[in-house]
């Protein structure tokens, strides 16, 4: 299996972890999962329980080896979900965007995160403290449902995802993370996938290294099946990239 290169990747402590910017203003109500699917009588101990706060680029929203405080809701912005890989290395697990939830994969008996979660850009989120959480999910069934149902999605998009790392070339990891991303976050108006996102980060997305992933984004360009603009990438030829995830 390939893994990451070093990364300039800083994995926080507890103790250097910025502090959360509070916003004045706080969501609709509307937006986020949580909040579209709790029962309507349930949404003013929602607002009176709810925090808001922005996070710049970089800056950690909880950080892998902390204890677990409360789920993190995703107003406006993206925020990469990651874990350490050895000594200085991240593998980028999932990158949530507007109405995700994130944080959820320290629910359970182990008090820690497990993960980190970073803003990719600018983000607002809306944070619940777990006691609450746990009392929304006991008396919100829709809620607890529908987020049962995206534990067992994104459980199997796990066990793809790692299916993949272990047996799938390097092109075909990165011509599929490059389909995944676009039928995730669509396309802007001029063509290119609607996700601005570093080399470096794809590169950690795709479990591969810096100079593998320019050298085959390079590759992909001359033979048409891509175009890029900066941190921006067309799909050219779909058939093309499905053609490589084939290849073993």
């Amino acid at each position: 299996m390939l893994l990451c290169e070093p990364v300039c990747c800083y994995f926080a402590t507890a103790n250097t972890q910025p502090a959360m910017k509070l916003n004045k203003k706080n969501c609709d109500l509307k937006s986020c999962s949580m909040c579209r699917q709790c029962q309507p009588d349930w949404l003013p101990a929602l607002d009176t329980n709810r925090k808001s706060f922005h996070f710049k680029k970089g800056e950690q929203l909880f950080t892998e080896g902390e204890k677990v405080t409360g789920m993190y809701f995703i107003n406006k912005g993206l925020v990469k979900v990651h874990k350490r890989w050895g000594n200085d290395k991240e593998l980028i697990l999932r990158i949530a965007k507007d109405g995700d939830i994130v944080g959820h994969r320290g629910l359970g008996d182990d008090e820690f995160y497990p993960v980190s979660g970073t803003a990719m850009e600018p983000t607002d989120v809306c944070y619940i403290d777990l006691s609450f959480f746990n009392s929304t999910l006991r008396t919100n069934p829709d809620f607890q449902y529908n987020l049962l149902m995206f534990f067992a999605a994104e459980l199997k998009e796990s066990e793809k995802r790692m299916r993949n790392l272990a047996h799938m070339n390097v092109k075909g990891r990165i011509a599929n993370a490059l389909l995944y991303l676009e039928k995730k976050f669509g396309k802007d108006k001029d063509g290119y996938i609607h996700l601005s996102i570093s080399r470096q980060d794809l590169a950690s997305y795709t479990g591969t290294t810096y100079e593998s992933l320019f050298r085959i984004m390079n590759e992909l360009v001359a033979e048409n099946a891509i175009s890029t603009d900066g941190k921006k990438t067309q799909i050219v030829n779909a058939t093309l990239l499905h053609e490589y995830m084939e290849q073993n």
